[in-house]
């Protein structure tokens, strides 16, 4: 079977279609206030882990004042001393790297494993979709914390660790949205011309199918990297996490633990930036929702 050039099954789109959906995405997301002021926050928060070694003002393990040990706030610094005497602020902006590294590391291996299981169960269906959801399903529910702790103990506390245990426990949700998605599509007309003409299943999945999808999965992606924050810091609060004396926001947490009344400032100054980077991805994420789909917001 052969189509003609011009059957509009295979008709490309207009060369301008794209770049004038894009202006229009842009121009939505950007009269969102609150999307706009967490994109802020973020490229703040990135510039700060990136440059970390020249923004903060001492070693956040090797500079130990003597004599400061649990001493507030100053002008000179700003968020005080820690049990150990050591600079609070350079161990809070070194802290920002690992958050975001395992933030985004991990949100990335989730949406790489959830999308081609999800694309794979929706598209062939069968006994195929039934293996695989049943692994969803399972997944999803199980305790994700303690699936996570027993994991971390088992293997051993690292970043390394933290990043493939997090990244490989949370994609579930993704598998979800685009195995539903995939279900809808794979009878559209377009896939359907692709089959007629002998395309593999692998190039329609990924060339045809994958594409349609990604707008969900962009938006479910932005909001889960402050869930995946708050599991790092829950992690390393219970010591399963990156390994001290490397700065981590649930580590700073978890030392101010013991000392949260008569020092309470090493515990509220690391708690109030995971509080910031979290409502600072969950309003970019309803940003790129509403704008990606204007239609569900109206419909709110």
């Amino acid at each position: 079977m052969t189509l003609p050039p011009n059957d509009p099954i295979l008709a490309a789109p207009p060369t301008d279609a794209a770049p004038a959906r894009a202006n229009k995405t842009l121009r939505r997301f950007l009269a969102n206030r609150m999307a706009v002021a967490g994109t802020v926050v973020v490229l703040l928060l990135v510039v700060l882990a990136v440059f970390a070694p020249w923004i903060a003002p001492h070693h956040p393990n090797d500079d130990i004042f003597r004599g400061m040990r649990g001493v507030g706030p100053s002008l000179e610094h700003p968020m005080g001393f820690d049990h150990l005497s050591r600079d609070l602020l350079s161990r809070v902006i070194y802290g920002t790297r690992i958050a975001l590294t395992v933030g985004l590391l991990s949100t990335l291996i989730s949406v790489l494993i959830g999308v081609v299981i999800g694309a794979v169960a929706g598209y062939f269906g069968g006994w195929i979709d039934e293996v695989l959801s049943l692994i969803t399903d399972a997944l999803m529910a199980f305790p994700l914390i303690a699936l996570l702790i027993v994991l971390a103990a088992v293997i051993g506390p690292s970043l390394t660790t933290t990043v493939l245990v997090i990244g490989g426990t949370v994609w579930a949700r993704y598998a979800r949205v685009v195995r539903a998605e995939v279900m809808s599509l794979r009878e559209r007309d377009y896939v359907t011309a692709a089959r007629a003409l002998g395309a593999f299943d692998g190039r329609i999945i990924w060339r045809h199918v994958v594409p349609n999808v990604l707008t969900s999965v962009i938006v479910l992606a932005s909001l889960q990297v402050g869930s995946i924050i708050i599991l790092e810091s829950a992690l390393s609060f219970l010591g399963l996490g990156v390994r001290p004396p490397t700065a981590t926001w649930g580590g700073i947490l978890s030392d101010g633990r013991a000392f949260i009344l008569r020092y309470p400032h090493i515990a509220v100054f690391p708690g109030l930036m995971i509080v910031i980077t979290v409502l600072a991805f969950n309003f970019i994420g309803d940003g790129l929702r509403d704008a990606l789909d204007p239609h569900q917001k109206a419909g709110r």
